[in-house]
């Protein structure tokens, strides 16, 4: 070996302009799905409940989840959840690989990282506990002693607005009342995820906005992450990030923020169509009933956008389309910028 092959091989690394290793998919996120894949398996025929989902979930976000019944996102709180096992693709929450935990991890990762707020009230109240004992049992069971749990117990219902309703057991308690207690029950544990499936489904109008306003106070003050699956526009109109899902993956997403820094200022709502890694756009399904999108579409390139187009010339004949005229403009043909 040669002097001057020596003296390239003895340079450190970073002299050497060693490259550094690219950075992981969603590396700083609370919650990563990476092409996530959910597939069930009913009598003999497989339903792909998630098809290769991709979406990050910063920690302290408040997001609501909307989509039509089947599109998958009860599958996603499931899979997020630790309950369903993805069939391939990546899902972490708070560094937990939620396709390789064990048993021990499973429990530790439920008690712990994940609270649950069901619809049904059945699913989250035992009817013979008071609301006290309800909100203490999740302590118990992660080995909190007894009067530690029944300090905090007092405390969480005192933070949903119930401590002069402890003794009471759920049939005592109205629907609102009973998923306040059960709000409390999952932060018993200080998880760093809320998980609510339908929260207010079965509430009337009034009681629906007291919880949601709750669930956006607690998201404030305990800096908890919160996801919600809803088909209430009251929820999903003012949380400050919505993400539609369809067909098992995202579709699009709305993100608001106030005009200005005060509760007075009106709420800048924009809507974005979402590109998945592997260049898949879902168009949304007002611009493709309007526009008449079948089949296939014309996407010419612009200095600054895409333009998005229907090929009118092919339909019914089976030909090739017709070159763009020079100088034609689609912009009443669905400019997308």
């Amino acid at each position: 070996m040669t002097d001057s092959m020596a003296e390239i091989v003895d340079l450190p690394s970073a002299e050497r302009g060693a490259r550094q290793p690219r950075p992981r998919y969603g590396d700083r996120a609370l919650i990563v799905c990476d092409n996530l894949v959910k597939i069930y398996k009913v009598a003999d025929l497989e339903v792909v409940a998630l098809q290769g989902l991709d979406l990050l979930v910063e920690s302290g976000e408040f997001i609501a989840l909307v989509g039509a019944s089947g599109s998958g996102k009860s599958t996603l709180l499931n899979v997020l959840g630790g309950l369903d096992v993805p069939s391939a693709g990546r899902a972490t929450v708070a560094g937990y690989q939620l396709a390789e935990l064990g048993p021990r991890e499973q429990t530790r990762y439920l008690r712990q990282v994940i609270g649950f707020v069901w619809q049904q009230t059945g699913r989250n109240l035992l009817p013979y506990l008071t609301a006290l004992e309800n909100v203490a049992l999740p302590m118990a069971f992660d080995g909190v002693p007894a009067d530690i749990r029944a300090t905090r117990a007092r405390e969480l219902l005192r933070q949903v607005g119930l401590e002069d309703r402890a003794d009471h057991r759920p049939q005592h308690l109205s629907g609102g009342e009973q998923q306040r207690v059960a709000i409390a029950v999952a932060l018993a544990n200080e998880p760093e995820v809320i998980l609510a499936d339908e929260p207010t489904g079965e509430l009337d109008s009034g009681s629906a906005a007291e919880i949601f306003e709750l669930l956006r106070r607690l998201n404030r003050e305990l800096g908890v992450t919160i996801i919600v699956a809803t088909h209430d526009p009251l929820v999903s109109s003012q949380v400050s990030r919505t993400v539609s899902i369809r067909d098992g993956r995202v579709s699009s997403e709305v993100l608001r923020h106030r005009s200005g820094p005060t509760e007075d200022d009106h709420h800048i709502e924009t809507e974005f169509a979402v590109l998945d890694r592997v260049g898949r756009l879902q168009l949304p399904r007002a611009h493709v009933e309007a526009l008449g999108l079948e089949k296939r579409v014309r996407v010419d390139l612009e200095d600054d956008h895409l333009s998005v187009w229907p090929d009118r010339s092919s339909r019914g004949s089976g030909g090739a389309a017709e070159p763009r005229p020079p100088g034609d403009r689609p912009a009443d043909r669905g400019d997308a910028r």
